[in-house]
């Protein structure tokens, strides 16, 4: 085995080293790292659909939703922080940055009752359906 000693290097520490390997990356495992939009589950019931939104550490004031030309429109506008010359930051690591995701509704979902909630850190969405949209089962008796 050959060591070689490279001059002229700026020493790098190990947090600065997998943070730029993280930066770096554009695409890890299907899903783009540096994106801002926070990830959504959606299910669907015989009644509604049930849309959730991951967005910890924010307050349900600071979302806005509207819905337009069918399209369900959820955003959060990252607020100026007011800077403290009595406190000095030693690290900052959360990061709220601002967002926009949008959902096209189709015929089946009842706008006008569309619910919407935050709790623990999910912004919940219930989006029902309209009776007729509603899956039925009816029995057939073979005669």
């Amino acid at each position: 085995m050959t060591l070689v000693k490279l001059n002229n290097q700026i020493p790098r520490n190990f947090n600065n080293l997998f943070q730029d390997f993280f930066n770096e990356l554009p695409v890890v495992a299907g899903k783009d790292w540096n994106t801002n939009t926070p990830p959504v589950n959606i299910v669907e019931t015989t009644d509604a659909y049930h849309l959730e939104l991951s967005a910890p550490g924010r307050n349900k004031e600071d979302f806005s939703v509207n819905i337009e030309k069918g399209l369900l429109t959820i955003s959060f506008e990252k607020k100026e922080e007011t800077k403290n010359e009595d406190v000095k930051g030693i690290r900052k690591e959360f990061s709220f940055q601002s967002f926009k995701r949008s959902f096209s509704l189709d015929e089946k979902i009842d706008t006008d009752n569309i619910q919407a909630k935050y709790e623990n850190g999910i912004l919940k969405f219930l989006l029902p359906k309209k009776e007729q949209a509603k899956d039925t089962t009816k029995q057939i008796s073979i005669q």
